[in-house]
């Protein structure tokens, strides 16, 4: 799961918004998974009936109806980058036996691509979105240089992880995706009801996160999901420099972004 300097007012909102979190938030239980059980955490187990999950991702804070292309602008050290995410009209059956909607992640300098990934996600009967892998390849000169990051729930002992809950309450914190060493993310709510400006327009009602890693114990991220949108703006606020915004909404053909890696169009 992408700088700081060029950061609207919202930004500093947001670092408020997180020192209050950090000094003051209390327990609060997490809701229940399909199978009762509570929100995962670290390499926590739980078990998933694969009947309890659908491809059709309707959660307001990021409803992922197919064809839909969210067109992002990063900026890093080393310059902007173009990030296209695409809900496809294919879906993936994964190791452990869900059903999930393939959604195509792509990312230029320029004109050339860098990176590009296959994600999985699938929705729980009680509204929450779960992430359940990737299949990803860094780029150079057109050339595959690297498949790290590459997992898929059920295999080697990964594990699946929440993106975002049934019902988001702050203070509460689940694991985005595991598997040892490689890919360790963790999720926890700040608000819902946060204030958030991007190119693509201004929203209310946001829900913030802050998503974190063991991996890497110094870097932090803060993520919007605007209701009906999905997500508008990433920041790095520990541990680097790094800001994604969201640019457009639009709508593709179907069959869009289904081909191989390496040819995203």
């Amino acid at each position: 799961m992408k700088g700081i300097a060029h950061a609207r007012i919202v930004t500093i909102a947001a670092a408020a918004t997180v020192a209050a979190a950090l000094a003051g938030c209390t327990a609060v239980s997490p809701a229940p998974s399909p199978t009762g059980e509570a929100l995962p955490t670290g390499d926590a187990s739980v078990e998933l009936d694969p009947s309890q999950f659908s491809t059709v991702i309707d959660n307001p804070y990021w409803p992922m109806e197919p064809g839909t292309r969210w067109t992002y602008r990063e900026t890093d050290p080393d310059g902007d980058l173009t990030v296209e995410v695409t809900v496809t009209s294919e879906t993936r059956e994964i190791a452990n036996g869900i059903e999930a909607r393939v959604v195509r992640d792509s990312v230029r300098r320029g004109d050339e691509l860098v990176e590009d990934t296959f994600d999985w996600y699938a929705q729980d009967a009680a509204g929450a979105i779960w992430y359940l892998g990737e299949d990803t390849a860094e780029f150079e000169d057109g050339v595959i240089v690297s498949r790290e990051g590459s997992f898929e729930a059920g295999v080697d002992g990964a594990l699946a992880g929440i993106v975002v809950p049934a019902h988001p309450v702050p203070g509460m914190e689940y694991r985005q995706e595991y598997l040892q060493g490689e890919a360790e993310d963790q999720g926890a709510v700040l608000g819902t009801e946060e204030l958030v400006e991007v190119p693509y327009g201004a929203f209310t009602g946001a829900l913030l996160t802050r998503d974190t890693t063991p991996l890497e114990p110094a870097v932090e991220e803060l993520k919007f999901y605007a209701p009906g949108v999905g997500p508008v703006l990433t920041v790095t606020v520990s541990g680097g420099a790094g800001r994604e915004e969201l640019l457009s909404v639009t709508t593709v053909p179907d069959g869009t972004a289904t081909g191989p890696l390496g040819s995203p169009d």
